[in-house]
């Protein structure tokens, strides 16, 4: 059965609508990350990883690669590469029982210089915000959780597939 709205379009054609936005919007941050992690002298993948860092704080290298979707011993030459740059820093735990475990942490040396490349952008979704109300931005945001757990269980649906 096809729902239809007050104004008399199908509600298919706007979730069709829907998913075709935020595959716009997908390709667009992906231009956008490409561009800034060339600004900064990063790879994608590198760029990638360190936004996982600073999403999720201190990692384990394995740990991240799972995040990241990648081979550990591809995780080891990101990791060589982020370092060597000055954007982490691997370390010991000093509560760790085996000598050989890591972490790795954003040094926070370079966010100023991330930022000034930021802030055309924060600038633009600050002002696209000042359009709408809490009450739609309660939405917006509770749309947006919404969609990226969809897509980490689609994600893990999909890795499960080739398993």
């Amino acid at each position: 059965m096809t729902f239809v709205t007050p104004d008399g379009r199908p509600r298919r054609r706007k979730v069709t609508g829907i998913k075709g936005a935020l595959r716009e919007l997908n390709n667009q941050f992906a231009l956008f990350n490409h561009q800034l992690s060339a600004k900064v002298a990063l790879k994608p993948v590198d760029f990638d990883c360190l936004e996982l860092l600073n999403l999720h704080g201190p990692l384990s290298p394995s740990a991240l690669a799972k995040q990241a979707g990648l081979h550990p011993a591809t995780m080891t030459g990101v990791l060589d590469r982020l370092q060597r740059a000055g954007w982490v820093t691997r370390d010991r735990p000093p509560d760790a029982v085996d000598r050989r475990a890591v972490v790795v942490s954003v040094t926070g040396d370079r966010d100023r210089e991330m930022y000034r490349h930021l802030a055309g952008m924060n600038a633009k979704m600050d002002d696209l915000c000042d359009g709408y109300t809490d009450a739609e931005l309660d939405l917006i945001a509770d749309f947006l959780g919404r969609t990226t757990a969809a897509g980490k269980d689609a994600t893990g649906d999909l890795a499960g597939e080739s398993e």
